[in-house]
């Protein structure tokens, strides 16, 4: 084994994973800033998934183009009546409802995949404070 080669993510697990229970598919992404009781709702934008090949480290060279540091990334598949990738239109749409949702509600974070920068799994936490909500990995 070559000690080149990095440690699989847990994000290298989802998405085959999610790929072979969904075939060819559309996922929402948002990408969030982490304070001590605070995320801040960063970018967002939607990618369709054609096969299972594409692991962490090239996913978070491409969110590295958003020209913003973050911390995480959460993942949203798109559900829909239409079998496959959904059209950019839809996709749009979904995700326009998803930024307000979140702006209203952060722990709804935990309704997709969330991960930080290392492709690890993340959750949120209601924190002892109002309104705010902490990080747990």
């Amino acid at each position: 084994m070559s000690t080149s080669e990095e440690r699989p993510s847990r994000f290298d697990a989802w998405l085959p994973a999610e790929y072979r229970a969904r075939g060819d598919f559309t996922v929402l992404v948002v990408l969030v800033a982490i304070g001590e009781t605070s995320i801040d709702l960063l970018r967002s934008t939607f990618i369709n998934v054609i096969g299972d090949e594409t692991r962490w480290r090239e996913v978070r060279a491409l969110l590295e183009g958003a020209g913003v540091a973050w911390d995480g990334a959460a993942f949203f598949p798109v559900d829909s009546f239409i079998r496959g990738a959904v059209p950019n239109e839809l996709a749009r749409s979904e995700l326009r409802d998803l930024e307000a949702r979140l702006r209203e509600d952060r722990m709804l974070l935990n309704e997709g995949h969330f991960f930080d920068r290392k492709g690890r799994r993340m959750k949120v936490e209601e924190s002892d404070e109002p309104g705010s909500a902490a990080m747990h990995g």
